[in-house]
């Protein structure tokens, strides 16, 4: 199993879905899963630490363990499916570990609320995981470095041919 935690919340720009990125601890590998916008909003308002009215269901689902003696222990992403991640919550109950079916996205949103690891299973992050890219900034470091003074006087003449009078209003 590989410890990750909750790198950011994406919003799809082509649907009304959000992607968590679960970020492997030690590593910038991160696991992208399409969630609901519903989820994702839960998630956010306990990691940003919003006050709600009312208990939101996975409040109720925290306070029903915790009312029946369990103790949520961590939740695992175990399994890509056909393009669908299959996630458990493990429960212990007096001393018995249980492990309960769910989707990956409840069971984010309850780990943040009763503060407990997330686990991804070694084949789902080797299967799904992906690197970040490098940012922009750093791809055109190199070729900053690689374009010196020489590489400049080409521009340099250019700019000083240009009349700026011309550009005036």
């Amino acid at each position: 199993m590989i410890e990750v935690v909750i790198d950011s919340i994406r919003i799809s720009l082509v649907s009304q879905h959000r992607i968590v990125m679960l970020k492997e601890m030690g590593s910038e590998r991160q696991l992208p899963i399409w969630i609901g916008p519903c989820e994702a909003d839960a998630i956010t308002i306990e990691l940003q630490d919003v006050k709600v009215a009312r208990p939101l269901t996975q409040d109720l689902l925290k306070n029903v363990i915790a009312v029946m003696g369990g103790r949520v222990s961590h939740v695992l992403v175990k399994e890509l499916d056909d393009g669908i991640f299959h996630a458990s919550l493990f429960i212990d109950i007096k001393g018995e570990l249980k492990e309960i079916d769910c989707r990956p996205s409840d069971a984010i949103a309850l780990a943040v609320r009763v503060k407990v690891p997330i686990f991804v299973a070694e084949a789902v992050m080797d299967e799904a995981g992906v690197e970040p890219e490098q940012d922009i900034q750093e791809q055109a470091k190199p070729q900053e470095e690689e374009a010196g003074p020489e590489n400049l006087d080409i521009f340099s003449s250019f700019v000083d041919t240009l009349d700026f009078d011309d550009f005036e209003e």
